[in-house]
Protein backbone atom coordinates (compact mmCIF):
# COMPACT_ATOMS: atom_id res chain seq x y z
CA UNK A 1 0.00 0.00 0.00
CA UNK A 2 1.15 3.37 -1.16
CA UNK A 3 0.69 5.95 1.32
CA UNK A 4 1.16 9.77 2.41
CA UNK A 5 0.58 11.51 5.81
CA UNK A 6 -0.51 14.62 6.44
CA UNK A 7 -0.97 16.82 9.36
CA UNK A 8 -0.52 19.77 11.10
CA UNK A 9 2.38 19.95 14.26
CA UNK A 10 0.87 18.49 17.24
CA UNK A 11 -1.75 16.87 15.58
CA UNK A 12 -0.38 13.17 16.35
CA UNK A 13 0.83 11.99 12.45
CA UNK A 14 4.40 10.54 14.67
CA UNK A 15 2.46 8.23 16.55
CA UNK A 16 0.15 7.18 13.78
CA UNK A 17 2.98 6.76 11.65
CA UNK A 18 4.22 3.99 14.49
CA UNK A 19 1.01 1.98 14.21
CA UNK A 20 0.75 2.38 10.38
CA UNK A 21 3.78 0.91 9.99
CA UNK A 22 3.61 -2.41 12.48
CA UNK A 23 0.11 -2.79 10.97
CA UNK A 24 1.15 -2.28 7.16
CA UNK A 25 4.34 -3.36 7.25
CA UNK A 26 5.63 -0.43 4.97
CA UNK A 27 8.59 1.54 5.59
CA UNK A 28 7.86 4.80 7.28
CA UNK A 29 9.92 7.68 5.01
CA UNK A 30 10.63 11.06 6.04
CA UNK A 31 12.01 13.82 3.66
CA UNK A 32 15.18 14.31 6.73
CA UNK A 33 15.58 10.39 6.36
CA UNK A 34 15.50 10.13 2.98
CA UNK A 35 18.51 13.01 3.02
CA UNK A 36 20.61 11.79 5.60
CA UNK A 37 20.09 8.11 4.02
CA UNK A 38 21.86 9.68 0.18
CA UNK A 39 24.34 11.71 1.45
CA UNK A 40 25.29 8.80 4.23
CA UNK A 41 25.81 6.24 1.29
CA UNK A 42 27.45 9.26 -0.84
CA UNK A 43 25.26 9.31 -3.98
CA UNK A 44 25.59 11.66 -6.69
CA UNK A 45 22.47 13.66 -5.94
CA UNK A 46 23.13 12.97 -1.99
CA UNK A 47 26.31 15.19 -2.38
CA UNK A 48 24.14 17.34 -4.27
CA UNK A 49 21.72 17.92 -1.39
CA UNK A 50 24.40 18.24 1.01
CA UNK A 51 26.03 20.79 -1.06
CA UNK A 52 22.70 23.24 -0.89
CA UNK A 53 22.45 22.21 2.58
CA UNK A 54 25.83 23.03 3.97
CA UNK A 55 25.02 26.64 2.08
CA UNK A 56 21.80 26.75 4.40
CA UNK A 57 19.64 27.06 0.87
CA UNK A 58 16.94 24.70 0.35
CA UNK A 59 17.62 21.82 -2.15
CA UNK A 60 16.17 22.19 -5.29
CA UNK A 61 12.54 20.40 -6.00
CA UNK A 62 14.41 18.11 -8.76
CA UNK A 63 16.99 17.25 -6.51
CA UNK A 64 14.56 16.43 -3.74
CA UNK A 65 12.43 14.03 -6.39
CA UNK A 66 15.30 12.30 -7.63
CA UNK A 67 16.31 11.26 -3.64
CA UNK A 68 12.75 10.38 -3.09
CA UNK A 69 13.04 8.11 -6.40
CA UNK A 70 16.59 6.39 -5.40
CA UNK A 71 14.68 5.88 -2.05
CA UNK A 72 10.84 4.16 -3.25
CA UNK A 73 13.08 2.10 -6.00
CA UNK A 74 14.72 0.17 -3.09
CA UNK A 75 13.65 -3.03 -1.77
CA UNK A 76 12.17 -2.75 1.56
CA UNK A 77 9.22 -0.14 -1.01
CA UNK A 78 8.30 -3.34 -2.86
CA UNK A 79 4.85 -3.84 -0.43
CA UNK A 80 4.44 -0.13 -0.23
CA UNK A 81 5.57 3.08 1.81
CA UNK A 82 4.65 5.53 4.21
CA UNK A 83 5.90 9.03 2.54
CA UNK A 84 5.60 11.90 5.58
CA UNK A 85 6.92 15.00 4.76
CA UNK A 86 6.69 14.79 1.29
CA UNK A 87 5.75 16.67 -1.10
CA UNK A 88 5.07 19.60 0.53
CA UNK A 89 3.63 21.39 -2.56
CA UNK A 90 1.18 20.88 -5.10
CA UNK A 91 4.41 21.24 -7.69
CA UNK A 92 6.10 18.22 -5.84
CA UNK A 93 2.82 16.46 -6.18
CA UNK A 94 2.44 16.76 -9.31
CA UNK A 95 6.50 15.18 -9.29
CA UNK A 96 5.22 12.07 -7.68
CA UNK A 97 2.98 11.25 -10.00
CA UNK A 98 4.87 11.00 -12.56
CA UNK A 99 7.80 9.64 -10.71
CA UNK A 100 5.87 6.62 -9.36
CA UNK A 101 4.31 6.24 -13.19
CA UNK A 102 8.35 5.47 -13.96
CA UNK A 103 8.66 3.19 -11.74
CA UNK A 104 5.30 1.60 -12.40
CA UNK A 105 3.69 2.16 -9.15
CA UNK A 106 0.50 4.34 -7.75
CA UNK A 107 -0.28 6.48 -4.97
CA UNK A 108 -2.99 4.58 -3.26
CA UNK A 109 -4.34 6.83 -1.00
CA UNK A 110 -3.17 10.31 1.28
CA UNK A 111 -3.99 10.15 5.07
CA UNK A 112 -5.47 13.33 6.44
CA UNK A 113 -4.81 13.64 10.72
CA UNK A 114 -7.52 16.68 10.98
CA UNK A 115 -7.49 18.35 14.45
CA UNK A 116 -8.83 21.58 15.04
CA UNK A 117 -6.50 24.34 15.24
CA UNK A 118 -7.37 25.73 18.77
CA UNK A 119 -6.92 22.06 20.00
CA UNK A 120 -3.28 22.08 18.48
CA UNK A 121 -2.04 25.07 20.16
CA UNK A 122 -3.45 23.74 23.36
CA UNK A 123 -1.34 20.62 22.87
CA UNK A 124 1.59 22.56 21.78
CA UNK A 125 1.61 25.43 24.22
CA UNK A 126 1.31 22.65 26.73
CA UNK A 127 5.17 21.68 26.03
CA UNK A 128 7.47 21.97 28.86
CA UNK A 129 10.94 20.97 29.01
CA UNK A 130 13.67 20.14 32.05
CA UNK A 131 16.55 22.36 31.39
CA UNK A 132 18.52 19.69 33.07
CA UNK A 133 17.80 16.09 32.40
CA UNK A 134 15.92 17.22 29.30
CA UNK A 135 12.49 14.98 30.52
CA UNK A 136 9.64 16.42 28.76
CA UNK A 137 6.07 16.99 30.05
CA UNK A 138 2.61 18.01 29.02
CA UNK A 139 0.72 20.17 31.24
CA UNK A 140 -2.38 18.41 30.02
CA UNK A 141 -1.94 14.65 29.00
CA UNK A 142 1.88 14.12 30.94
CA UNK A 143 2.32 16.68 33.60
CA UNK A 144 4.71 16.52 36.26
CA UNK A 145 3.84 15.22 39.86
CA UNK A 146 4.66 18.71 41.37
CA UNK A 147 3.55 21.82 39.44
CA UNK A 148 6.26 23.38 37.67
CA UNK A 149 9.33 20.96 38.82
CA UNK A 150 10.58 17.68 36.83
CA UNK A 151 10.16 14.98 38.54
CA UNK A 152 13.55 13.35 38.29
CA UNK A 153 15.78 16.51 40.07
CA UNK A 154 13.28 18.50 40.73
CA UNK A 155 14.66 21.25 38.25
CA UNK A 156 11.91 24.23 37.51
CA UNK A 157 10.39 23.10 33.51
CA UNK A 158 10.70 26.16 31.10
CA UNK A 159 8.46 25.96 28.08
CA UNK A 160 10.89 26.33 24.61
CA UNK A 161 10.33 29.60 22.42
CA UNK A 162 8.71 27.14 19.86
CA UNK A 163 5.79 26.29 21.84
CA UNK A 164 4.91 30.19 23.12
CA UNK A 165 1.63 31.06 22.19
CA UNK A 166 2.33 33.49 19.47
CA UNK A 167 5.14 31.55 17.73
CA UNK A 168 2.90 27.96 17.87
CA UNK A 169 -0.41 30.57 16.41
CA UNK A 170 2.05 31.64 13.30
CA UNK A 171 3.90 28.40 12.61
CA UNK A 172 0.04 26.74 12.68
CA UNK A 173 -0.86 29.84 10.20
CA UNK A 174 2.25 29.02 7.51
CA UNK A 175 1.14 25.45 7.72
CA UNK A 176 -1.78 25.59 6.47
CA UNK A 177 -1.32 27.69 4.00
CA UNK A 178 0.89 25.01 2.63
CA UNK A 179 -1.27 22.52 3.46
CA UNK A 180 -4.71 23.54 2.15
CA UNK A 181 -4.08 23.81 -1.78
CA UNK A 182 -2.43 19.70 -1.30
CA UNK A 183 -5.07 18.78 0.18
CA UNK A 184 -7.51 20.15 -2.54
CA UNK A 185 -5.13 18.70 -5.26
CA UNK A 186 -5.30 15.20 -3.46
CA UNK A 187 -9.01 15.56 -2.41
CA UNK A 188 -9.90 16.01 -6.17
CA UNK A 189 -7.44 13.21 -7.02
CA UNK A 190 -10.07 11.15 -4.96
CA UNK A 191 -6.93 10.43 -2.88
CA UNK A 192 -7.76 11.68 0.47
CA UNK A 193 -8.52 9.80 3.49
CA UNK A 194 -9.49 12.64 6.39
CA UNK A 195 -9.88 11.43 9.69
CA UNK A 196 -10.49 12.89 13.19
CA UNK A 197 -7.39 13.50 15.32
CA UNK A 198 -8.90 15.27 18.03
CA UNK A 199 -9.51 12.19 20.05
CA UNK A 200 -7.86 8.67 21.68
CA UNK A 201 -5.00 8.21 19.70
CA UNK A 202 -6.20 4.03 19.69
CA UNK A 203 -8.74 5.61 18.08
CA UNK A 204 -7.81 7.64 15.49
CA UNK A 205 -5.67 4.40 14.13
CA UNK A 206 -8.68 2.25 14.14
CA UNK A 207 -10.44 5.00 12.09
CA UNK A 208 -7.50 5.50 9.73
CA UNK A 209 -7.11 1.33 9.73
CA UNK A 210 -11.03 0.92 8.74
CA UNK A 211 -11.07 3.51 6.27
CA UNK A 212 -8.20 1.58 4.44
CA UNK A 213 -9.72 -1.85 4.97
CA UNK A 214 -13.39 -0.34 3.92
CA UNK A 215 -11.30 1.44 0.20
CA UNK A 216 -8.98 -1.15 -0.27
CA UNK A 217 -11.82 -3.97 -0.70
Amino acid sequence: MNLILMGLPGAGKGTQAEKIVEKYQIPHISTGDMFRLAIKEGTELGNKAKAFMDQGELVPDEVTIGIVKERLSMDDCQKGFLLDGFPRTVAQAEALENLLTDINESLDYVIHVNVPSDQLIERLTGRRICPTCGTAYHLLFNPPKEAGKCDKDGAELIQRKDDKPDTVEKRLEVNLEQTKPMLDFYNDKGYLISVDGDQDINQVFEDIDTKLGELSK
